[in-house]
């Protein structure tokens, strides 16, 4: 049996509740808490203390929308933390006691008699404000431990201002995982004896994983985070994929929950189904998306640009059919400009023969009229900072007025008429590249001399295929690959909203080395 402890946690959003719920209830009066669940860890007890920057309880944090401490947010619910059992872990402000833990109002006063002080707050500037607040109040036996994700660097400086008596603890897990006991703890501080007079608080909230300096737990913070921001857009980019193909969005989910993504679509179910009940955000998308930014500027390392979900407005189409709409960052559906060979139809904004040839299409009479482009919508906010991560994996698609001008390069490509290159592109847009060793620069009308207004002979065994397309509001990015005989190119794009449309800005290329034999004069 271990010593009771006093803990106070300084920070009450969704995690910092419920962390000092679990604590209340695990470690509280002997081994039940009084409340009925079984303390697994030995403890003979912890007092626990709560203090909030905002100065208001829990609850009033949960009506108003305050959730994270340090981020507007969804909040728990009313009422207590329900924990395993069915107990409830309940609170009181003012010094009061109930059977889960007491709140105060003055952060001293909340810290003056703690030997274990849980920081759960939003990033670096809170724990730094917090801690001066504290200053002078904190016993000298005291140790601070801090489960905020934050920089390697701030991480390294807080180790240094309080010595021995600071434990680097970021936290992988959520809400749920508190409440169940199974969260991960990356645990690092100067001293073994250090980590060991707090283990038994720690091992309360789940499985302590000791790590070499706190510079080194945050940054591993920061990799897991980034890896959980990759799962949700594999996850969106495969119900995109599924919605294109009008699979059943259930059983979709039955077979992702047996792949590698199963954890995520196991815990977002019935979000992916139905949509958020209200007050329900584990990981809000402001929290993933600082901590992203917090991961690219310590590295110095590019970011997949598909990360945009997490902050970046996207302009929308009208809803989709589908019961929750495909993604707003990811590689356009096969359909949309489908392998010469290949079975799928062409949507309506891209004739069959730019996508499905079968045989060598006629030439483009100079008369005919070239498809009309959609306007393009105003662009609409991102998902609210507030929501949950998983509102990532069900953004709307990328809009039809986005793609329009990518349709309109395959078209030129397929039937070899320049109008169509011109309807893509802005007339000030160059195309550049380097063709025979040499770095071309194309002003368009150079680039559409190149195309002799007819079809090349072995079109029907080309085939275009768009791969990424990555919208951040008024701009987009886009790549694209081209199988042209023997040759074979990327093609990468940036597009703006010209007034009411979409076009190309300019275009660069890569021509891939050709088969060993073969030659070709194509552009790309």
């Amino acid at each position: 049996m271990t010593a009771a402890h006093k803990i106070t946690v300084l920070g009450l959003g969704r995690m910092g509740t419920a962390i000092a719920a679990r604590l209340s209830i695990v470690g509280g009066d002997g081994a039940t808490g009084g409340t009925g669940v079984t303390d697994v860890t030995g403890h003979t007890g912890m007092t626990v203390t709560g203090w909030t920057r905002s100065g208001r309880a829990w609850g009033d944090d949960a009506r108003d929308g305050r959730g994270t401490e340090g981020l507007p947010g969804e909040g728990l619910p009313t009422g207590g933390v329900v924990m395993g059992g069915g107990a409830t872990a309940g609170f009181v402000t003012g010094g009061g006691a109930t059977d889960g833990f007491t709140t105060v109002a003055d952060a001293k006063e909340a810290v003056a008699e703690a030997d274990v002080v849980v920081l759960a707050l939003f990033d670096g500037a809170a724990c730094r404000e917090v801690l001066d607040a504290v200053e002078g109040a904190l016993r000298e036996d005291a140790v601070v431990v801090n489960t905020a994700t934050i920089a390697p660097d701030e991480a390294a400086a807080l180790a240094r201002r309080l010595g021995p008596a600071y434990v680097h603890a970021p936290v992988l897990g959520s809400v749920q995982a508190v409440v169940a006991g199974a969260l991960t703890l990356l645990a690092a501080t100067e001293e073994p004896a250090t980590l060991d007079r707090v283990r038994p608080v720690l091992d309360a909230l789940g499985t302590v994983r000791p790590v070499e300096g706190a510079a080194t737990a945050a940054a591993l913070k920061l990799v897991a985070n980034h890896g959980l921001a990759g799962a949700v857009l594999a996850l969106r980019d495969a119900l995109h994929q599924a919605d294109a193909l009008a699979l059943p969005r259930d059983l979709v989910l039955d077979v992702l929950e047996r792949g590698q993504l199963g954890g995520l679509v196991a815990r977002k179910r019935s979000y992916l189904l139905h949509g958020p009940p209200p007050a329900t955000a584990e990981f809000t998308i402001g929290a993933l998306a600082k901590d992203l930014a917090l991961l690219a500027a310590t590295s110095g390392h590019p970011m997949r640009g598909g990360t945009s979900p997490f902050g970046t407005p996207t302009p929308s189409a009208a809803p989709a059919p589908a019961p929750v709409p495909a993604p707003a960052s990811a590689a356009a559906p096969m359909s949309a400009l489908a392998p010469a060979t290949g079975p799928a139809p062409a949507p309506a904004s891209v004739p069959a023969s730019a996508t499905t040839p079968t045989s060598a299409p006629a030439p483009v009479p100079a008369s005919a009229p070239l498809p009309a482009t959609a306007p393009a919508p105003d662009p609409v906010p991102a998902a609210a900072p507030d929501a949950d991560i998983a509102v990532a994996a069900t953004v709307p698609a990328v809009p039809d007025e986005v793609l329009a001008p990518l349709h309109a390069y395959v078209r030129g490509h397929a039937t070899g008429d320049p109008r169509h290159f011109r309807e893509a592109f802005l007339p000030t847009a160059r195309v550049e590249g380097i063709r025979d060793s040499v770095l071309v620069s194309w002003p368009l009308d150079e680039y559409c001399a190149l195309f002799p207004g007819r079809p090349t002979p072995d079109e029907a065994t080309r085939s275009r295929r768009v791969d990424t397309v990555d919208v951040h509001g008024t701009v987009a990015t886009a790549t694209m690959t081209l199988h042209h005989g023997p040759d074979t190119f990327t093609d990468v794009f940036l597009l703006v909203r010209a007034g009411e449309t979409w076009r190309i800005a300019n275009k660069a290329y890569h021509r891939h080395p050709a088969t060993e034999g073969s030659a070709s004069s194509s552009a790309g």
